[in-house]
């Protein structure tokens, strides 16, 4: 059972040291030639959420319900924001990595999780250190509470989930470069389907499963709970992420068996 996802990342274990000198390339090749170097690195996220911030909480002044963790509108955008960039950059890059990287598995046995694995990890480096500071900024309001040291486990858990999506994806984008299309008009519009921006109790009671549909919902309500509550993310949180799993492990494994002869006839 799963032998053929099982398979894929027993080889991508084996050639870790490989995915590490991948990562560092592509860091570095983001900021190559560039005067401010490793800055620009975070500087895209860092005005997007300042941009934000800026229009909710500066000029419009804008406050939520009681029901929020906190009346702020910015303030409480920031913490969904950050985790949901990082899901876009990861997911969006992933979907692309194995087209991107179709003409260097056409002439190397390289196993094909290692370049959506590499997209994850760059990501990775990038969002942590802003989430860490999201701690800083957040935690003095309850005192550093203890839920915290439940983050990194969060934390761990999404991004597990997110390879096995992003390496779904770029199978299927292998195979038919439309699901790129698709996928990119989601991502364009998840944001709005999702508890980034607003409240779960402020969308429609009717429509609040639709918020389920979204990958990050987990993560985003799981960190809103411990950066802006200092309390522990409730069940839904963790059975979200394990529901999520389960269901893209199978369909993951499904699609590495079909594509291992074919993969890279479709590159």
């Amino acid at each position: 059972m799963l032998r053929a996802l099982n398979a894929d990342l027993g080889e991508l274990w084996r050639v870790r040291s490989l995915l590490a000198m991948m990562v560092r390339r592509d860091l570095a090749a983001r900021h190559a030639g560039s005067v401010l170097g490793v800055f620009w690195l975070y500087a895209q996220p860092l005005l997007t959420i300042a941009a934000f911030y800026l229009v909710f909480d500066v000029v419009f002044q804008m406050r939520l319900g009681e029901q929020a963790p906190i009346r702020a509108a910015g303030a409480y955008l920031i913490v969904g924001m950050v985790p949901w960039l990082a899901f876009c950059e990861t997911t969006s890059r992933g979907m692309a990595s194995l087209v991107e990287a179709g003409g260097l598995l056409q002439k190397n046995p390289l196993p094909p999780a290692l370049f959506p694995a590499r997209s994850l990890l760059t990501g990775a480096l990038i969002y942590l250190p802003l989430m860490f500071l999201l701690v800083l900024a957040y935690s003095p309001v309850h005192g550093f509470s203890a839920a915290l040291l439940l983050l990194p486990a969060l934390l761990l858990v999404s991004l597990g989930m997110w390879l096995l999506l992003a390496y779904a994806l770029a199978i299927l984008t292998a195979a038919v470069r439309d699901v790129s299309q698709i996928v990119g008009f989601f991502l364009g519009i998840g944001a709005f389907l999702s508890p980034v921006l607003f409240p779960p109790a402020m969308f429609p009671k009717g429509l609040a499963w639709v918020l389920w549909l979204n990958p990050i919902t987990p993560t985003v309500l799981g960190m809103q709970s411990m950066l802006l509550a200092g309390s522990t993310p409730g069940a839904e949180v963790w059975i979200g992420l394990a529901i999520w799993i389960l269901l893209l492990v199978p369909v993951l494994d499904r699609l590495v068996a079909r594509s291992r002869e074919q993969l890279v006839d479709w590159l």
